[in-house]
């Protein structure tokens, strides 16, 4: 059954909802397959696919492109597509009309967008077109530069009451969902019981409605770093890794193609 806003809201305080990335059409039919409940198009992309430093290069197109692809896989997985970088931090226009492009031209079922409290006017606007919205507050990897790097958020009692109003301010905005990036565990609770939309955390210990992952963290596919919060689920990068080197050793050696695979 397809998930819906409806049907993940209803688990606001029941059970946790699950949310991978997804950038492509056969791992959203993966992700789709293992009944994951939420697939997010992020522009996390731009690190993990396109091999950006960060997120802040990633256009509308690329997220129109990519996300297409993903939804097209997604059968019963509710799909997420992120805002990039200047897609609505310019005007309350800018956002509306980005937003729209990105839900007609992938198919999904909400946007997301960084920001708190400064954005409320642009989530307003959005949901007031019939388009669902995800905000994402604590650390916003658009903001990297303003935030002087990738750092646990909220630490200080003044950080924390503006975390709070940023996520009373989205939920009072219209988003259904908020997204709360490294921030501790205690404050993510705090927010969780508080608001009445859900809220889906990344780095923000298990007290949220809902968990997200960049899926090639969690299945080891670059084999480098990983943030702190990650739990690998797998060892992808040694398996392909292996495949390729024996791959390349038997073409050198000439035993592939052999007898069973030529004509």
């Amino acid at each position: 059954m397809k998930q819906t806003i409806k049907t993940l809201l209803a688990r606001k305080g029941g059970e946790p909802i699950s949310m991978l990335t997804a950038y492509d059409y056969p791992t959203a039919c993966i992700i789709d397959e293992a009944g994951v409940d939420t697939i997010l198009v992020g522009d996390s992309l731009g690190n993990v696919i396109l091999g950006y430093e960060n997120t802040l290069a990633v256009t509308v197109e690329d997220m129109i492109h990519h996300g297409a692809a993903v939804c097209r896989g997604a059968k019963n997985a509710f799909v997420v597509v992120d805002m990039p970088f200047m897609s609505y931090q310019p005007s309350v226009r800018d956002a509306v009309m980005n937003a729209g492009r990105i839900m007609k031209g992938t198919g999904c079922q909400a946007v997301k967008m960084e920001g708190g409290a400064e954005y409320a006017d642009r989530i307003k606007a959005i949901t007031e077109a019939g388009i669902p919205v995800v905000a994402h507050i604590g650390l916003t990897p658009q903001s990297v530069n303003a935030m002087g790097g990738y750092k646990v958020q909220a630490r200080t009692d003044a950080e924390k009451q503006r975390l709070l109003s940023n996520a009373r301010a989205v939920q009072e905005a219209g988003a259904f969902a908020v997204t709360l990036e490294c921030v501790p565990a205690d404050i993510a609770r705090q927010v969780t019981e508080e608001l009445d939309i859900l809220t889906i955390g990344i780095g923000a210990g298990n007290g949220c409605d809902g968990q997200v992952l960049v899926y090639q963290d969690m299945i080891g596919y670059t084999g480098g770093y990983v943030p702190k919060f990650v739990k690998k689920f797998g060892d992808v990068h040694d398996v392909m890794l292996e495949a390729f080197k024996q791959y390349r050793k038997e073409v050198a050696e000439r035993t592939y193609p052999d007898e069973e695979h030529s004509f």
